[in-house]
């Protein structure tokens, strides 16, 4: 089940000036920093607020961190601007599944790492009219469902 929106990627030229002008303008604050070397990318996660469930709610700032990324490469068509929308799951693994069910794309066979240690996956945007979405699963929700499933009794089905 989804349970909140998680992010709304920006991707952006200059993480710093971008930084600068949500802290300038709205007062919102960094929460996290770092580089993603999978995805090519140096990122900001500022922090709306926080969720029902226990997650929060994001913008996510995203910097290219060469030409050959994903994120480069859509800011040399597109310009800065929206990138995607990412939805919050604790299972991403079975949300997954079940958008694949509804003959959804999704873009990665196995989730991978994202933002503060999450797993996630995107589905393809002409299957979401025209929204690159993301499922997120945070990595305190992961490692709630791993520690679960290890203690689940065998043959349980968990």
């Amino acid at each position: 089940m989804l349970t909140r929106i998680d992010h709304i990627g920006i991707a952006c030229f200059d993480l710093d000036r971008t930084v600068a002008f949500y802290r300038d303008t709205y007062g919102f604050e960094v929460f996290h920093t770092e580089v993603n070397e999978e995805q090519g990318v140096r990122e900001a996660m500022i922090r709306i607020n926080g969720a029902d469930d226990g997650g929060a709610s994001y913008l996510q700032l995203l910097e290219p961190t060469s030409d050959e990324s994903t994120v480069a490469k859509w800011l040399a068509k597109n310009g800065e601007g929206v990138h995607h929308i990412a939805f919050g799951t604790a299972d991403v693994d079975g949300e997954a599944e079940a958008v694949r069910g509804k003959g959804v794309r999704v873009l990665y066979d196995e989730p991978r790492t994202g933002s503060m240690g999450s797993r996630i996956t995107f589905l393809h945007p002409k299957d979401c009219h025209g929204v690159l979405t993301e499922l997120v699963t945070s990595a305190s929700s992961a490692d709630a469902q791993a520690d679960t499933a290890a203690d689940a009794p065998a043959g349980s089905g968990h």
